[in-house]
């Protein structure tokens, strides 16, 4: 019965079978041609300062002269490259933050000194980069229409400042306040709705002559973007301050899949479950229909979800009226508190390791990167425009497990797959920076040889030591179990038990390590995660002529895999494995990685909570403790970018940062205290000596030559 059809398939085949890799040939042609004058175009930024500009009135006193760089592989024109390519990112329309004036002043919200208060790292006017925006903040553009959005650069490039000099760290963490930025872009949104700003503001907007031609069109789009950060920050608001230098990114790109994967129906069923302290319903059935009221049935979103919010707050009558306090309930319900901050993690050696996240989550193999980088956009403001759609083949639909479904998902998005392979590609080159002696002081080297026995004895069995220059080299993560390295368990907990309704995805099949699972209504997020990027991945980038769509996202997933030398492999270290009723044990741990270049990198642990490489080495102070002794702080200040070439690490006291306190989870000190003996060994059962003090300074000198 089927050897007529499969005859017919394979003749077609036989018959047109050079026509048919002539195609494939052509369309990969088209693709790298394309990616090729792409290569070239990115040279053509080369500002021999890479754009940065001294600071004479920086945040916290700490004014410096034009930064310097290190030689850590890149160039100008590559740092320059880096630092503004597009994702697709998109937090608000580009004319509108142009123009937009600080809460309180009349100057510019963009303006140096403000961008400098969240630390953000102020730039010139350069060829990629007319309008002087920070590094990391770009014009990107979508569907004819320019946005201001993120690049890798805004989370992921440092500065070490030392007695008026700055330098420049590629790839190293941010001291960016991401969460006060929102929040004060949110105020000077709200404020330009009013009065003479909002004049000032439309004025401003219209005189750019980009995508705006009447007053009409700003407020409104004004009135929309302003209720898309609220919703953002509301969703995302924790009661963990974050501060300076860390954000739980993971728990955000959670619930911003979340909030585009529930349906109506799911979103009904949560609220009518709702109750206050007291027990009682906090919504009534006639309520939670006129909330829902003109909803979409299968895709909510960001526009919808703004007027969920806005009609739950509602007075008028049939509404809720909910407050603040009721608000975050429904909150709780509907998505998770991002309340496990982490510091940005150093790029160098990313593209060299097997497994990246500070858990380990992320495989590197093969298209791990691009899936890996989707998620990351997702949560940086990509603009995710899913529908609803018949169902029919699609990829997206095969590898996001919907082929089957009565409705299936359009992952249309801003997402920009083909140069999120070539930073990942990009950043193959990047180095570790090496101590500048010529400017932080020489390294005492026989003090450093002693170190370097220590180092092998006490760190060197988890944090592998590697040539920064081998072009081979190969970062294994070693990863710990969180009751054996006894760090702050948020971040890995949230990362497998944050749960969430899947929406469309629910009865789909997920392949993982173990077996199979069935993505149940309520499912754990990093389930919905995976298949939310697997459609996005596999859905070619709207925004482009038909040709070079199809060419370009041919040639992304073929270069994707030809370019990554990273193979799949078990996990090594000291941690649970998974198993089939625990799929996800392996990630409830964390991952070390090599040192080198850890100098550049405070605060430490990853979750920021030690100042400096000494503290590091000291134990955590636990009830019962003497107070006589050297312990970590359990209290300190994060923001200062002036080095401490001592201790190895920022200034932490005496200025006006974020005041960093570490007896709630999220921001707990304990654990990871080997050179203090309070650690096991990577076996588990090991305990090595408590270092001396001598042998601390010994080892934070051979730490500084990595």
């Amino acid at each position: 019965m089927i050897g007529n059809p499969v005859r017919r398939i394979t003749s077609f085949f036989s018959k047109y079978a050079k026509i048919i890799r002539w195609s494939i040939a052509g369309v990969i042609t088209i693709g790298a041609l394309a990616l090729a004058a792409g290569k070239i175009y990115q040279r053509w930024d080369d500002n021999p300062d890479r754009g940065a500009v001294a600071m004479e009135n920086s945040a916290f006193g700490e004014g410096y002269s034009t930064p310097v760089y290190l030689d850590q592989g890149w160039d100008a024109a590559a740092s320059l490259w880096f630092y503004n390519t597009t994702q697709g990112s998109g937090l608000l329309p580009y004319d509108f933050f142009l123009a937009l004036e600080q809460v309180d002043s009349d100057k510019l919200f963009r303006d140096n000194q403000n961008i400098d208060t969240f630390r953000y790292l102020p730039q010139m006017p350069t060829f990629f980069n007319p309008d002087g925006l920070p590094v990391g903040m770009v014009k990107d553009e979508y569907q004819g229409k320019d946005y201001m959005g993120y690049t890798c650069a805004a989370c992921h490039t440092g500065q070490v400042n030392y007695k008026g000099m700055a330098i420049r760290i590629d790839g190293g963490p941010a001291m960016a306040d991401m969460v006060g930025f929102l929040s004060a872009l949110e105020k000077a949104m709200t404020s330009a709705q009013k009065g003479d700003k909002k004049k000032r503001f439309v004025a401003a907007v219209l005189e750019l002559d980009n995508d705006y031609a009447t007053e009409a069109e700003v407020v409104s789009d004004l009135a929309v973007w302003t209720e898309r950060i609220r919703l953002y920050n509301t969703i995302n608001h924790s009661h963990i301050k974050y501060g300076y230098g860390r954000l739980d990114a993971f728990g955000r790109i959670y619930n911003r899949v979340l909030e585009y994967v529930i349906n109506k129906k799911q979103t009904g069923e949560i609220l009518a479950q709702l109750t206050s302290v007291s027990g009682e319903r906090l919504l009534n059935k006639a309520q939670i229909d006129k909330v829902l009221d003109g909803v979409n049935e299968t895709i909510i979103g960001d526009d919808q979800f703004a007027l969920i919010i806005s009609r739950l707050q509602s007075k008028e009558p049939g509404y809720p009226g909910l407050s603040q306090r009721q608000l975050l309930l429904v909150r709780n319900a509907l998505f998770n508190e991002p309340d496990a901050p982490v510091s940005y993690p150093f790029l160098w050696d990313i593209a060299q390791s097997d497994y990246v996240q500070w858990n380990g989550l992320a495989n590197n193999a093969n298209v791990g990167p691009l899936g890996r980088n989707t998620g990351e956009v997702i949560g940086v403001f990509g603009i995710l425009d899913w529908t609803a759609r018949d169902p029919g083949f699609s990829l997206a639909a095969k590898l996001s497990g919907q082929e089957k479904k009565a409705m299936q998902i359009d992952f249309k998005s801003s997402i920009n797959l083909a140069n999120l392979q070539r930073l990942e590609s990009h950043l193959t080159s990047l180095k570790s920076p090496r101590w500048p002696e010529a400017y932080l002081g020489a390294i005492d080297q026989e003090k450093a040889r002693r170190g370097e026995l220590i180092y092998a004895k006490y760190c060197q069995s988890c944090h592998e030591v590697i040539d920064r220059e081998a072009w081979d080299r190969l970062v294994i993560a070693k990863l710990s179990a969180i009751e054996a390295i006894g760090t702050d368990i948020a971040m890995a907990s949230n990362s497998v038990n944050y749960k969430g309704k899947s929406g469309n995805f629910k009865h789909t099949y997920q392949g993982i390590d173990v077996g199979s699972v069935i993505i149940q209504d309520s499912a754990p997020v990093v389930q919905i995660l995976t298949s939310a990027t697997k459609g996005v991945v596999a859905t070619p980038d709207a925004d482009k002529w038909f040709v070079r769509r199809w060419a370009e996202w041919i040639y992304t997933l073929v270069m994707s895999l030809a370019d990554n030398e990273i193979k799949s492999s078990i996990k090594s270290g000291n941690y649970q494995p998974d198993t089939t009723a625990e799929p996800y044990r392996s990630l409830l741990s964390y991952k070390a990685r090599s040192l080198n270049g850890i100098w550049a990198t405070a605060p430490y642990l990853h979750n920021g909570s030690v100042p400096t490489l000494y503290d590091l080495l000291l134990p955590a102070k636990k009830p019962g403790d003497p107070d006589v002794g050297e312990y970590r702080p359990s209290t300190f200040v994060v923001g200062s970018r002036e080095f401490d070439p001592e201790k190895v690490g920022f200034r932490h006291a005496g200025y006006d940062g974020s005041r960093f306190t570490t007896f709630r989870v999220g921001d707990m000190n304990t654990g990871h205290e080997y050179g203090s003996g309070g650690t096991a060994e990577a076996d588990g059962k090991t305990i090595l000596p408590p270092l001396s003090g001598e042998q601390r300074w010994e080892l934070i000198e051979y730490l500084k030559t990595l």
